[in-house]
């Protein structure tokens, strides 16, 4: 593991600051997690966690999770999508959308609709909060939450008329704008209403059409929210969501650049139509009943220019044409009801608080695959695929002495799935799943807990579907991950220091693996993704997260993931090397000012080690750092800021592929999709 001399320079220019100055720290607000089933403040939460809160996202942030999640330890996405659709966590999760089921290992859910699998759909604007849970969640999430989850929780509406708005401006093109307001109605009902668009080019320059918008992004958010509270024992909270996202897919060149030559660009394209009810009453003194209730439908369209060329550029070989559009439909129904016991009602002189709850999901998708070659119809596949998902769990915390607490859980899930195409292929596979957790923690003091867990996540076996999958590749089984950890969670210095440091070890069971291959080396579009199992795999690393208010006017932010990936038995596959896209560390730095008079700044540094892209080649990535930087002037309504990301600008990959798509001897080749170059723009605010 090596990180540059200039980010280890700026490391430890951020720590001998805030040692400096320590004298003159001021406490930091204690951050409230709210996927947790009761709710509690970050530092005592023992597990790991990350919370990115309104102010970072305000200021490291852009337009989306994308712009932030370098701020979140061991956390991955791949980028075969305009936005990232598929995360991965400590080295797990999915990398594809255009093969199997849908079976996330990585939750992903939006003011309690669950997008496993979509979460194109996160992006920052009128955002409270981010909160990544890392870790399998088989208590509280069960079969979509193998290596953790992620939840975003949009802004609530207030007990007095708030306005938000901005404008912004920048390179490729970048035009946005947002509105965001609401308010008491009356003393019982309140609202808030926001909407977002942010339009650019997409980085890209197509030289043969001649445009510079082929792989654009457009990209549209509207919510409501309306909460009904008519006293302090019942709640109804009310949620729509209408986001469209229309961006273009152009991401690829022959020779990797950021120049392309497609004749027919694709396009990457979601559009969700989602709410959720959340009912919350006391009942009586001694308990309170929860009820959510969710529903979401998505239409999403993915297509690409195969070839990445035209006839022009294929010369000799033309015509030489591959196109590939699938379009996907997606329903998801849930409802969870959960009991709970109110603090000071709980069993054995309250030494022991108690829930229960069901969990009851339907999702249904339809898949409509279609590849053109010279315009013709070269393969076709329509697929109809039902999940029934049916979950009782419960959750024991138990006050073992005045400072040691043990917290059990336990989730029992069944499931059915039915699956059948055009092809005459069709599975009804059924299983029963069980999860949950131990923890014990001790509060050492009023500031200072450590903890120690060992938890059981699973995810459902399945099938892979699509054309060209071989028989005895169709089914997979279901994968169990024991996960061992333990932390220390803190506020030092009166406050001002605020740490969260987990070490953890994960033993993965018939460990499901994505893999690849290409059946027809002359055809680009038979390089087919599948999932498999692996016998064993193991995963361990730490991570850190460091927030210090070391000065009236200065902070210092540091995070930090230490990963290490095996598999310990693949028939078939790569022996004796990390998993795919699991980088050994990835780290994230920075000192953030602001002055009483307005003026404030903030600089950061984010790093990734190389990881390899796949698990059916060893093709990998390269190191690399970015410097993100914002500063500007505020006051209570007025915010004006100029910003700039990757402004070293820095050539770096976020997806990689390995195939031959060059005739006329189609060798096997690294594609790669780059990130986003430099790019600078100012942002305007406004609200009260």
């Amino acid at each position: 593991m090596t990180i540059s001399r200039a980010t280890a320079a700026l490391l430890a220019a951020s720590v001998l600051t805030a040692l400096a100055a320590q004298a003159a720290s001021e406490p930091l607000q204690e951050i409230v997690v709210t996927a947790d089933f009761r709710g509690d403040g970050l530092s005592r939460i023992p597990a790991s966690v990350t919370v990115l809160d309104a102010d970072t996202l305000r200021d490291a942030g852009l337009q989306h999770f994308e712009d932030v999640m370098a701020l979140v330890p061991n956390i991955n996405f791949s980028g075969e999508s305009s936005r990232p659709r598929y995360l991965q966590l400590r080295g797990i999760g999915e990398r594809s959308q255009y093969q199997g089921a849908p079976n996330p290992s990585v939750g992903f859910i939006v003011d309690d609709i669950d997008f496993s699998g979509i979460g194109m759909v996160a992006t920052l604007f009128d955002v409270d909060q981010f909160e990544v849970l890392r870790g399998p969640q088989g208590t509280r999430y069960g079969a979509n939450a193998l290596a953790g989850l992620v939840y975003v929780k949009s802004r609530e509406p207030g007990d007095q008329f708030e306005l938000d708005s901005e404008v912004t401006l920048g390179q490729d093109n970048a035009r946005a704008a947002g509105l965001a307001f609401g308010g008491p109605i009356d003393e019982a009902w309140s609202y808030r209403l926001a909407a977002h668009q942010w339009r650019s080019d997409g980085f890209r320059d197509n030289v043969f059409l001649g445009r510079s918008d082929t792989n654009r992004r457009d990209e549209l958010t509207t919510r409501g929210k309306l909460r009904y509270a008519p006293h302090e024992r019942f709640t109804m909270d009310l949620t729509a969501l209408w986001i469209d996202l229309d961006n273009g897919y152009d991401a690829f060149a022959i020779d990797n650049s950021l120049v392309t030559q497609s004749d027919r660009p694709g396009r990457d394209a979601q559009r969700s139509r989602a709410g959720s009810l959340r009912l919350e009453w006391l009942a009586g003194d001694a308990m309170r009943v929860q009820s959510i209730s969710a529903a979401a439908h998505s239409d999403i369209e993915t297509s690409f220019d195969g070839d990445w060329g035209n006839d022009e550029f294929w010369g000799e070989f033309a015509p030489y044409d591959f196109f590939s559009r699938t379009d996907r439909r997606r329903r998801t129904v849930s409802q969870e009801l959960r009991v709970l016991s109110e603090p000071g009602a709980g069993m054995f002189d309250d030494r022991v608080a108690w829930l229960t709850g069901v969990y009851a999901s339907s999702l249904n998708e339809d898949n409509d695959n279609l590849d053109l070659f010279n315009g013709e119809i070269f393969r076709e596949l329509t697929s109809d695929y039902r999940a029934r998902n049916l979950a009782v769990f419960g959750e024991i915390d138990i006050t073992v002495a005045d400072r040691l607490a043990l917290k059990t859980g336990l989730r029992v899930e069944r499931r059915r799935a039915d699956y059948a195409d055009s092809q005459g292929v069709a599975f009804d596979p059924s299983e029963t799943m069980l999860g949950g957790a131990a923890t014990l923690s001790w509060q050492t003091s009023d500031e200072v807990a450590l903890y120690a867990a060992v938890s059981r996540g699973y995810k459902a076996g399945g099938f892979n579907i699509g054309l060209n999958i071989p028989d005895e590749r169709r089914e997979f089984d279901t994968e169990y991950l024991w996960n061992f950890e333990t932390g220390l969670k803190g506020r030092f210095l009166d406050g001002a220091l605020v740490s969260n440091l987990s070490v953890f070890y994960m033993l993965r069971r018939e460990q499901q693996v994505s893999t690849s291959f290409q059946i027809d080396p002359t055809d680009p579009l038979t390089f087919v993704f599948f999932t498999d199992n692996a016998a064993r795999g193991y995963n361990y690393g730490a991570e850190l997260d460091l927030n210090w208010q070391f000065a009236r006017d200065w902070s210092l932010f540091t995070s930090l993931g230490l990963l290490e990936t095996k598999y310990r038995e693949f028939a078939g596959g790569p022996v004796d090397r990390a998993q795919a896209h699991a980088p050994n560390y990835q780290f994230a730095s920075g000192v953030s000012f602001r002055h009483p008079q307005g003026w404030f700044a903030r600089v950061e540094v984010t790093g990734r080690d190389a990881f390899y892209f796949s698990d059916s080649h060893d093709q990998r990535s390269r190191p690399y750092e970015l410097f993100n930087a914002r500063l500007g002037w505020e006051n209570e309504r007025w915010q004006i800021a100029l910003w700039g990301r990757n402004l070293l600008d820095r050539d770096y990959a976020v997806r990689g592929f390995f195939f031959g798509n060059e005739p006329p001897d189609f060798a096997d080749t690294l594609y790669v999709r780059r990130g986003d170059p430099r790019q600078v723009g100012a942002t305007l605010r406004y609200g009260f």
